[in-house]
């Protein structure tokens, strides 16, 4: 009697544990969490692995994987129109993408980097060959240069004028400590920042650029916490944000010591979990894909203390783009979600 009130009360306790497990009731499923007023209006599976996403007048440029470059008219977000696919020539797994006036550049790792010609978007034509910086991981485009980030090769300089863009001419390498990841410079185009992976970020001074053949000396560094992925700036107020994986968001400010000097130092941070991949900031707000954490909305009006107004919970967000009205999410899972933001 007492093993048969043992396996009745086994039972009992069993039923009651997978009771408390996921929930398979319609009324029991909860909803995505999206908070702060932003909104999912669409999510559009793409044929590939999306990875990046670039917003130029109403279409999006989007790399996506083995799928290479896939663009979308967005002229009505809530109804997205795929125009082509092009996979043909666009060759290894694409994965970060750049963009001067009608030609599209995506980075390849040790394929280098794809050049595809999207002066008709319905019909691109890729380059037959792969632009030769390798492993390529990410791209920044100063005027016609281009910078590719080499990981352990640090960052390669190339022309875009010489014979035109669809070739793009190597002129320099700038050596970084660390595995370049992410670029991006000041609009006057005299520093260079680069994501350096566990080595953190480190500043160049690029005032003396000498048509991509000049020598850049690191003017500036500083370790962060986690793995820098991606760096972006608000030049006007001397401040760096970076994408630095387990670590989150980390926020920078740089300031002149000397003539060859910049102090750097970490100012605020914040971490909503997940994996810190890209930024984009507008209207003193960071927008930040965290991978399983989906894209998440910071508030970085005060540096030293910012902090979550906004999250959309997505599979894997990877790349980010905006405009006025809308935020488009690279999903590697979901593909593109397009989020609304509010009034």
């Amino acid at each position: 009697m007492k093993k048969l009130k043992l396996f009745v009360l086994l039972l009992l306790g069993t039923s009651l544990f997978i009771g408390c497990g996921k929930p398979t009731t319609p009324e029991q499923i909860e909803l995505p969490n999206v908070s702060g007023g932003y909104k999912i209006v669409k999510k559009f599976q793409s044929p590939g692995y999306s990875q990046d996403v670039l917003k130029k007048d109403n279409l999006l440029y989007m790399a996506q994987g083995e799928g290479g470059l896939l663009i979308v008219d967005v002229t009505d977000p809530e109804e997205p129109q795929t125009l082509s696919v092009t996979t043909e020539n666009v060759r290894g797994y694409s994965t970060k993408i750049a963009m001067i006036d009608s030609v599209v550049y995506l980075t390849a790792g040790s394929f280098g980097v794809s050049v595809v010609n999207v002066i008709d978007p319905v019909e691109p034509i890729p380059s037959v060959e792969n632009f030769n910086v390798k492993p390529a991981k990410s791209l920044h485009i100063m005027d016609q240069y281009m910078f590719t980030a080499v990981s352990e090769q640090g960052v390669k300089v190339a022309s875009l004028n010489s014979p035109n863009p669809i070739y793009p001419e190597v002129r320099g390498t700038i050596y970084t400590s660390g595995y370049a990841q992410g670029i991006t410079s000041t609009t006057d185009s005299t520093l260079l920042f680069v994501a350096c992976g566990e080595m953190g970020l480190s500043i160049y001074d690029i005032s003396n650029f000498e048509n991509g053949y000049g020598i850049y000396p690191r003017v500036g560094w500083s370790d962060t916490p986690g793995y820098a992925e991606d760096v972006i700036i608000r030049q006007s107020d001397s401040i760096a944000y970076l994408a630095c994986g387990t670590a989150g968001l980390q926020i920078l400010s740089y300031s002149r010591t000397t003539d060859t000097t910049l102090a750097v130092n970490i100012v605020g941070s914040y971490d909503g979990g997940g994996y810190a991949k890209e930024l984009m900031y507008a209207n003193e707000k960071i927008y930040m894909t965290a991978e399983m954490r989906g894209l998440q909305i910071i508030d970085v009006a005060d540096v030293a203390s910012p902090y979550l107004i906004g999250e959309v919970d997505t599979e894997f967000a990877l790349g980010v783009d905006a405009d006025e009205d809308y935020i488009y999410v690279a999903d590697e899972d979901e593909g593109l979600i397009i989020i609304s933001i509010p009034d």
